[in-house]
């Protein structure tokens, strides 16, 4: 199957092409055609680094007027950095498009007024993060009244982080006679009631590998150590793995810093990303780990929320997270666009209950270290 196959434009091919994209994935199979042949309110499930943005977001620029300077789609999401991701990747699909298509990203970090004065600016797709795009209605300076179509990319994500009023705000102000695209890793409860209140009874759904909430591609490993010997623990996995890249995963801004602190002290590589840095100072982390000048990063469950960056090797459990979703989310980082990646948690014995439930809840299989 070519996306030329799934009726994708061929100056949209071009500049997929470009990116390296020439296969679709399971989901971009799927959902491109329903998306681009239908006027229907949409689901689609599917896990974390499996091709969502591309599957969504090629339809949403075959559907754009450029000649109406108008706005036409709104995309939320729930980070800055995811914000700023789509609106990268869609710029890409359309360098060979003759028709400009322009896209503002709104996230907050960053001064409102900018914002605001580049939304005065002809604006075809809006791509947003709930906060500030509710900020931006109740100051009346952006004009929602003409969208076609919204998207709730990473849903379960954005209601696990808080957003389930921001959510119902703007799906309310947007009421009418637009569509609702609603992609996510999970389907929880606070989901199906969005579905319920927002979308139309007649729904296309979507969903990869039913079975497992968790990329295939994952290996699952988990090792049993005392607390006391937990650091000694992960310096030896790091040590066996330096030649990769990976982000390890603690519950709290006290347990990253100190964690940081720690691995530095034995010699490795290692940025901090919590809840507590200004965003200077996140957006610099990242960069270097992107660039990679960081080899690893450390991280809270919220802080790595929207993280994509190629090629990491692995993903650490340094606690095992409080909340089901979570592991999914951690795990997502790893194992992106068709490669390989180990998913690897470092567990008390009086936490062995809690990996067998994350393997019944989940459908994966842990082998030990």
């Amino acid at each position: 199957m070519t996306f030329n196959q799934l009726g994708v434009k061929k100056e949209f091919i071009q500049g997929l092409k470009e990116l390296g994209i020439n296969t679709p994935s399971e989901i971009q199979k799927q959902a491109i055609p329903i998306l681009l042949n239908n006027k229907t309110d949409f689901i689609g499930l599917a896990q974390t680094g499996t091709g969502k943005t591309a599957a969504f977001g090629l339809p949403l620029l075959h559907q754009i007027d450029a000649h109406q300077p108008l706005v036409q789609v709104l995309i939320l999401s729930p980070t800055r950095e995811l914000v700023q991701q789509i609106k990268k990747q869609l710029f890409k699909f359309t360098k060979y498009v003759d028709d400009k298509i322009f896209i503002e990203a709104v996230f907050g970090g960053e001064k409102i007024d900018k914002q605001i004065n580049n939304l005065r600016r002809p604006t075809h797709i809006i791509v947003a993060t709930p906060g500030r795009l509710i900020d931006l209605i109740e100051r009346k300076s952006v004009n929602l009244r003409s969208i076609e179509t919204i998207v709730l990319d990473e849903a379960d994500e954005m209601l696990s982080m808080g957003f389930k009023k921001e959510l119902n705000t703007i799906l309310d102000y947007t009421s009418g006679s637009r569509k609702t695209w609603l992609f996510s890793a999970t389907f929880p409860e606070e989901i199906r009631n969005i579905v319920k209140t927002y979308m139309t009874g007649d729904i296309a759904r979507v969903e990869i590998n039913k079975d497992t909430q968790v990329n295939e591609n994952i290996t699952h490993q988990y090792k049993i150590t005392p607390l006391a010997n937990k650091l000694d623990h992960l310096i030896n996995i790091l040590a066996d793995r330096d030649a990769e890249r990976g982000i390890i995963f603690s519950r709290t801004k006290k347990g990253v810093q100190k964690l940081m602190l720690e691995l530095q002290e034995e010699g490795f590589s290692v940025g901090a990303l919590e809840g507590d840095m200004q965003q200077k100072e996140r957006d610099k982390v990242m960069r270097a780990f992107k660039n990679e000048k960081i080899q690893y990063l450390v991280s809270t469950d919220v802080s790595a929320r929207g993280i994509d960056v190629r090629n990491l090797g692995f993903v650490i459990h340094h606690q095992l997270p409080e909340k089901m979703e979570y592991y999914t989310h951690r795990s997502g980082r790893t194992a992106r666009a068709g490669n390989t990646g180990f998913s690897i948690a470092l567990v008390l014995h009086s936490e062995m209950q809690q990996v067998y439930d994350i393997e019944k809840r989940l459908s994966i299989k842990f082998e030990e270290i």
